[in-house]
């Protein structure tokens, strides 16, 4: 969402995709225009004394996300259904005028339609800044600002649904502030702050007006080689809990991400090596509880079609810090082209106090449209 202000970086597989697409259809009417007769052809719509080209410019780009998960195997805490539809996603995204973009994202699941993420985005403010207004997932770590979709597996950590609220995590009506900060060479610091209205589901929740949510996140780029980078984050987080306005949770979190990939000799290949590691401080009845929790993960990019990798997941429960769940998860991603993927998920759960899950996941995604770049 931040790459106005981002380094430039080698266009993806996907994009490079997206917009052989739109030149070949773009061809395509032109000489459909060029081979049709005088009289066959109509008079432009006129706006606001535009042609018709100006009409299409004003219609946002669209876009629809398709997530099917199908599942076998036991999980007493969290059981699944077989199959499932586990959500569509609709993207509505356009340059509103030259001083702002929009971008709406609509959720058609099992509780119905929802609006995921609505905002508006600020990148011609004075001094270098980026603003964005509206409903929006908080800049917290490296998961929780992901849509589901984005993810490279089938379901999120552990220590997500634990600390940080589970699927939909912080993600409320607020307002965010980032900037680029002065570095020494060329390395890239960026800083982001966030106010949000107070409620985020299985976490914070507002009483009253002044019970705000507040978010910071500061990360840090460097590239170590030609074809190797390192990314290291920390984020803050501090809210009121369902017990009252005088109860508290703050979270802290560190997040560190590793990758390879030899853009000289393959635009596919590529290693990625990310962990994180949040921490949590909740007010109850009976004092703090303080739990911690965090994940590990690798991922291997063999060629255009294959991707494997590995998890490991370990994280206390926010309201008993002494229930401790663990994961490992194994996965392989086959990509039928850069807009279909379908991958399969084995995962061992040994959840605190419950017998063992052993679960197979099967993920099938599809996109339809020109859908933006998530953020790097």
């Amino acid at each position: 969402m931040l790459a106005a202000q981002e380094a430039p970086a080698p266009p993806t597989a996907e994009q490079v995709k997206a917009l052989e697409e739109r030149l070949r259809k773009l061809e395509e009417e032109l000489r459909a225009q060029r081979s049709a007769p005088p009289e066959a052809t109509p008079e432009p719509a006129r706006l606001g004394g535009a042609g018709g080209a100006a009409t299409k410019a004003l219609n946002p780009d669209i876009s629809l996300i398709g997530n099917f998960l199908g599942s076998v195997g036991n999980n007493e805490v969290n059981p699944e259904p077989a199959l499932d539809m586990h959500e569509a996603e609709l993207g509505l995204q356009a340059v509103v005028d030259p001083y702002s973009r929009g971008d709406v994202f609509l959720a058609f699941g099992k509780e119905g339609v929802s609006v995921e993420e609505a905002f508006l985005s600020f990148n011609a403010l004075p001094g270098g800044f980026l603003a964005k207004v509206g409903k929006m997932r908080a800049a917290f770590g490296k998961v929780n600002p992901s849509h589901t979709h984005s993810l490279h597996w089938t379901d999120r950590p552990l220590v997500t649904g634990n600390l940080v609220g589970g699927e939909d995590g912080i993600n409320d009506m607020g307002i965010s502030v980032s900037h680029v900060l002065p570095a020494p060479g060329d390395f890239y610091l960026e800083a982001t702050a966030q106010v949000f209205k107070g409620d985020s589901e299985g976490i914070y929740a507002s009483h009253q007006k002044k019970d705000l949510i507040q978010v910071g996140h500061l990360k840090g780029y460097q590239d170590l080689t030609e074809n190797t980078n390192l990314e290291v984050g920390y984020s803050y987080s501090r809210g009121h809990n369902e017990l009252g306005s005088d109860f508290l949770t703050t979270l802290q979190g560190v997040d560190l991400t590793l990758r390879w990939k030899p853009l000289a000799r393959s635009i596919y290949t590529s290693f990625q090596w990310r962990t994180e590691f949040i921490w949590s401080r909740r007010d109850q009845l009976a004092g703090a509880q303080r739990s911690k929790g965090m994940y590990s993960d690798l991922e291997y990019r063999m060629n255009q079609r294959w991707t494997f990798g590995a998890r490991f997941d370990r994280s206390a429960r926010a309201e008993d810090a002494t229930k401790v769940d663990r994961g490992f998860s194994g996965l392989a991603t086959y990509w039928m082209s850069e807009f279909s993927q379908l991958r399969g998920q084995y995962r061992v759960t040994r959840y605190d106090g419950a017998r063992d899950a052993h679960e197979f996941k099967l993920q099938l995604l599809f996109v339809m449209g020109a859908h933006g770049a998530h953020p790097f």
